[in-house]
């Protein structure tokens, strides 16, 4: 059992937060009950988590999407109210994450991602503004794209859709989770043979194939579950606390 406020200190302190200029609050959003035994890990603050976490007594939920979007409605209506509601009701708080939970080095999204695939990392860059985001190293083992794209769906449990012309053997990658199919040209300007990301846009597929790279995109969701996974796994060992995560599914 910890108290949440060294919870969220101790989250805030570790994802360096204060070095984020981000499109929602990072920490705290929705204080529930003071004292937390049992967390909730997911990539998204949907219906469906919140319901299962206050079936399986969750005092916490720690999630890599939250809530209050830079942009969206203020008004607390609609969904948002029932979302809020179901958390107030069962005073469960709601902890999110989202850049921080990015670029860590070891419990970010990317490193996740990089380390489950076999990755050998060399090293992080900036992207869009954000030092870090971008991660670039080399496969173990220097494949076809065909042979990538297999590798992605046995972890991922999904096929990739592969756009894109570059090199028969891929050697070098970049990658970042989620929605970064616009830093495509970042992975080129590293020399990357192929560029892994969640989503993809019509404008990507034209871009690959001009710069002459392999872009795989891999789902957003699917990129995204490892980071907050392993970021849950380490709070339960380091403050003695019950984790479990929530896969809700999502083709995005």
């Amino acid at each position: 059992m910890i108290q949440l406020s060294e919870l969220v200190r101790y989250c805030n302190e570790l994802l360096g937060v204060s070095g984020f200029h981000d499109y929602a609050p990072n920490g705290l959003q929705v204080e529930g009950r003071g004292r937390v035994t049992r967390i909730v890990t997911g990539v998204t603050a949907s219906m469906a988590l919140l319901e299962q976490a206050i079936a399986l007594g969750a005092d916490a939920v720690l999630v890599h999407h939250g809530y209050f979007w830079k942009g969206e409605p203020l008004p607390v209506t609609g969904l948002k109210a029932r979302r809020l509601g179901m958390l107030l009701r069962h005073g469960v708080s709601l902890i999110a994450y989202h850049l921080p939970l990015d670029t860590h080095e070891v419990f970010g999204n990317n490193a996740q991602l990089g380390k489950r695939l076999a990755f050998e990392i060399d090293g992080y860059a900036e992207a869009g503004g954000v030092p870090r985001l971008l991660a670039f190293g080399y496969l173990d083992v220097a494949s076809s794209p065909s042979e990538l794209a297999e590798r992605l769906a046995r972890l991922l449990g999904r096929a990739p859709l592969h756009v894109g012309a570059g090199p028969p053997i891929i050697r070098k990658v970049a990658w970042c989770s989620g929605a970064a199919q616009r830093f495509l040209g970042d992975a080129v300007t590293l020399g990357a043979d192929a560029y892994i990301s969640g989503e993809v846009s019509e404008p990507t597929t034209h871009e690959a194939r001009e710069y002459g790279i392999h872009y795989f995109a891999a789902g957003h969701h699917a990129t995204e579950r490892y980071g907050v996974q392993a970021l849950g796994e380490h709070l339960a060992t380091k403050l003695r606390l019950e984790h479990r995560f929530v896969d809700d599914p999502n083709p995005v």
